[in-house]
Formats: structure tokens, sequence, C-alpha cells
């Protein structure tokens, strides 16, 4: 079920029988010569809206743009500030929380994104902490690739080449979704650099044609197909888990 696509009343009574949802979270940022710019939020939007259709699975809609400052220097990226990317998110957060969700999982595509998701975890429940209240929710972040059983198949689709950004296995999942955006060019090399990450211009003199470690060109939509399937009962599973996970009871006081 997806929430853009359902009604308030729909909404509402799915409330009545169950309060969890998945929120797909990514990036709007280059993906070398051949990956789509939405690259990161359409991975993890395809496996939740896969899942979706393949079990009883609410999905919210995708947030889209994340913290991605250092991708600044290749055309087409938008990026949030540290700070307004965590704001955000409180602010995503409280929207479901004050319809009545109480787990709340967010699957990443970006990673990029997780330091400052956690943090923003952190500031929700510290609001909480700080007042002695118990929080009335969980939340949960994944990404997509850490899913059960995906990083296995990854790693045994494409053993030299996977590299950390612009990686085969993301872009072999657009390619399966999309195969009209299919695109291909002549690498070079044919993997690239690997190095550490600071600012946007750092970035591009670093990494010019925007992969870290990657090659690409090992991407086939048939390896596309393998990680979604592998994905949604990644995602199926790692849900229901924390769906089932119950809030241990305070402790009692003692006289």
């Amino acid at each position: 079920m997806l929430m853009a696509f359902s009604t308030w009343q729909e909404i509402d009574a799915r409330l009545a029988r169950s309060r969890a949802i998945v929120v797909p979270i990514g990036s709007n940022e280059q993906h070398g010569p051949t990956g789509l710019l939405g690259t990161d939020w359409l991975c993890p939007e395809i496996i939740a809206h896969r899942a979706s259709k393949a079990s009883d699975i609410l999905v919210a809609p995708t947030f889209n743009i994340g913290m991605a400052q250092h991708h600044l220097g290749f055309p087409g990226t938008i990026s949030l500030r540290p700070s307004t990317f965590q704001a955000a998110i409180g602010d995503w957060m409280g929207s479901l929380a004050g319809c009545g969700f109480d787990r709340i999982y967010f699957l990443n595509g970006h990673g990029g994104n997780t330091n400052s998701i956690e943090a923003a975890f952190s500031e929700i429940y510290a609001k909480f902490s700080f007042g002695g209240h118990r929080a009335p929710f969980l939340l949960k972040l994944r990404n997509w690739w850490d899913l059960p059983g995906v990083m296995a198949l990854a790693k045994n689709l494409f053993p030299t080449g996977h590299g950390s950004h612009a990686t085969p296995s993301e872009i072999a999942i657009t390619q399966a979704a999309y195969p009209e955006m299919v695109k291909s060019v002549a690498y070079a090399p044919q993997i690239a650099p690997e190095g550490p990450i600071y600012d946007a211009l750092d970035f591009r003199a670093r990494f010019p044609d925007g992969r870290i470690g990657s090659d690409p060109g090992l991407a086939t939509l048939e390896k596309g197909c393998q990680l979604i399937d592998a994905a949604v009962r990644g995602l199926v599973e790692d849900l229901g888990t924390f769906v089932a996970e119950a809030s241990p009871r305070p402790p009692s006081s003692v006289d």
C-alpha cells in the first residue's frame, strides 16, 4: 500500500490494524557517467514499492533529497545541510507519529545520510529522555544493501569492481526497474580509484568521473532483478522483526 496513492480515510482505517510504515530515503546526486542522479532514492523506493506488493506493507512518499554536500561539484546534485536534513527528518517523523504510527522504518539508499539520520533519531529521543518520558514510537534505519542476504549476493555477483559509490549493484537495480534508461560508456580506468571524502571540490578532483572504486559496467538488468528480489525478501523479514519488537516495561519503583 502506497500512502501517496491512498486517501486519508484509507490510512485511518489501516492505523486501526497496523501502525508501521516504511520511509524510503536517499539523495539526488551524481553517480558516475552512467548512473542516474536519482539512484540513491530510486533504489530504496523500488525495493519498498515491490515489497508493498509482496507483503502487507505501507510505504510513505520517498524522502528524495539528502545530505550530499560532497557531490555538489557535479551538476544536478541537490543537497541539504546536515542541520536542515536532520530538522526535516524530525518533521517527517513528527507528522507520522502524530498520525499514530509507532514503528517508523527508514530504508536508506545513500551512505552519506546515515550519520545525519542517526543524529536526528538521537535528537528526537532526547526530547523524551530529558523529560523523563518514554517515546511512544520506535525508529529504525536500515541501508538497503545491509538488508539480510543482499550484500552477500552483491559480492557474489560482483567479486571485483563493486566499490563504494556508483556501484554496479545500485546501477543494476535502476536498470532493472527502468530498462529504457540504461546508459553505457567506456570507463577509464575500468575500476575507479578509492580514497577519502571531504568537500565538494576535493571530491571532484579525486574522483573526476564521480565513481569510487567501482566498475558500473558490470551491472546488468538480470543482476538487478536478483538484487531487488533479495532486498524485498530482506525488507519483509527485517520489518517483521522490527514490528514484532516489544518495548520493555520500565523497572518498578522500590519503596
